[in-house]
């Protein structure tokens, strides 16, 4: 038996920020729950109301949207990867997810969380399994990408490098049809030379298994966001989310008033109200007349007011406003993030001013580009820890983005071709309506390079 505490020990930063993590990853999985959890009820909003427009209410998951657009931005062009393994490159996490599938799952925990892990693993074995065994059982090293919140607790030596971490793992033990699965919680302890995994059993924490680490490190690569916790910043995705959550809010209300004018709202005159009341209290059912002033019951005036049974509804002016207002926000939105490249003003935007932006955008995707190969670049290095025989690829990841104005770009284009010059310019202008091509759809290495060929021949039959 060992101490419980191994059990429920959680780092500093984890314990700071658990709460803000767990916040995005709901806005990005959105759902019912989600919109339960972030829906503000008035201050004078009865039940009723409140609990109809909780029935109501829909989710324009933002936070997702831009999460995934960043990493179809940052991974539209395929890395390259020379001497790589294929059947590794196709099938990198031993679930059935090649390297681009796993990189690109970091990617957007990185959008969402600014950190995330890499977890390069071995499947345990026993003996010397030869190499058609090993083969047959699939015996070699695979990586996949976790969340911060799965790694609760780590520690750094004095090299710089981890001296050990606690992985929070979970699993449902149901190999067995006839009987109902088990839900287990782990905790995986890793050091430079073992692993440890500890189950709650009976509400005792026991160690349920061990083995070797041969790699002689922690099997766990750290990616952050060096703007981010780098600098002990909070995160930008929360401000997406806390923008994303008014935009929830007001379009709930939004909808509400649409509600309010297709069915109106009852007025009645107070001697109807009274004698209404009275006659339900004489019957005993005093409780179904309808007395609270709100959007779902009957509002009572005196005589001298109007003394005449309607209904009212808002104008909406009010719906308009707010809708108007979310627009707003959605543009302010992009901003902060840096993905407005082309703004939905009427007002025309200087050359100087889409330049910048466009430089902004390529800028923030390089950069990530960056972060994404050297972290896939250290996994194959962990990978070939476990088993030598693995090569050592080369890796490269894109990091030329062509981000432009495509319909000036193309027009441009088309003037320039237009200057009668050597073979050399017009090479010079088949090979940038090339990028320009590869900006539109993805343009492979092999056509890249046949395309080129097509150029230089056409350039030179001139």
């Amino acid at each position: 038996m060992v101490t419980n505490y191994i059990f429920y020990r959680k780092n500093a930063q984890y314990s700071a920020n658990e709460k803000r993590w767990r916040r995005s990853a709901e806005a990005y999985s959105g759902g019912r729950e989600y919109i339960e959890e972030a829906l503000i009820r008035h201050v004078s909003e009865i039940d009723v109301e409140f609990a109809e427009r909780r029935r109501r209410a829909y989710y324009f998951n933002y936070p997702r949207a831009i999460a995934r657009r960043i990493t179809q931005y940052a991974l539209s062009v395929e890395p390259v990867r020379r001497n790589a393994d294929a059947q590794l490159v196709e099938d990198w996490s031993r679930t059935g997810l090649r390297t681009n599938e796993v990189m690109r799952q970091l990617s957007t925990l990185l959008n969402v969380f600014g950190r995330a892990w890499l977890q390069v693993e071995m499947p345990c074995f026993s003996g010397n399994p030869t190499l058609l065994e090993a083969r047959e059982a699939r015996l070699r090293p695979y990586v996949r990408a976790l969340s911060p919140l799965d790694v609760v607790d780590w520690a750094y030596g004095g090299d710089g490098r981890l001296l050990w971490a606690l992985v929070a793992e979970e699993e449902w033990a149901n190999n067995d049809p006839f009987t109902p699965p088990v839900r287990r919680k782990r905790r995986r302890l890793y050091d430079r030379n073992s692993w440890r995994v500890f189950e709650n059993v009976s509400g005792n924490i026991v160690e349920s298994s061990s083995g070797v680490n041969p790699t002689g490190c922690v099997p766990l690569i750290p990616v952050t966001e060096p703007d981010g916790f780098g600098l002990t910043a909070n995160h930008w995705f929360e401000d997406v989310v806390r923008i994303s959550e008014a935009i929830l809010n007001n379009e709930s209300e939004a909808q509400m008033n649409t509600v309010k004018q297709m069915f109106g709202m009852l007025v009645v005159s107070d001697s109807f109200a009274r004698s209404a009341q009275k006659l339900a209290v004489r019957s005993g059912e005093s409780d179904n007349f309808a007395a609270t002033v709100a959007r779902s019951a009957a509002i009572v005036e005196t005589v001298e007011e109007k003394g005449i049974s309607r209904f009212i509804s808002p104008s909406g002016v009010e719906t308009d406003t707010i809708r108007e207002e979310n627009r707003y926000l959605k543009q302010e939105l992009y901003d902060v993030v840096g993905l407005a490249v082309q703004g939905n003003s009427k007002e025309a935007q200087s050359s100087e001013s889409k330049a910048w932006d466009f430089q902004n955008v390529s800028q923030f995707l390089a950069s990530r580009a960056e972060l994404l190969e050297q972290a896939e670049l250290d996994a194959w290095k962990l990978m070939r820890r476990y088993d030598l025989d693995l090569p050592l690829p080369e890796v490269h990841y894109n990091r030329r983005f062509a981000v432009t104005d495509l319909a000036a770009g193309i027009a441009g284009l088309l003037q320039l071709s237009e200057i009668p010059a050597g073979n050399g310019y017009r090479r010079a202008i088949g090979k940038t309506a090339l990028e320009l091509l590869g900006s539109i759809g993805h343009v492979g290495l092999q056509e890249k390079e046949n395309i080129i060929k097509e150029i230089e021949k056409e350039s030179n039959n001139e």
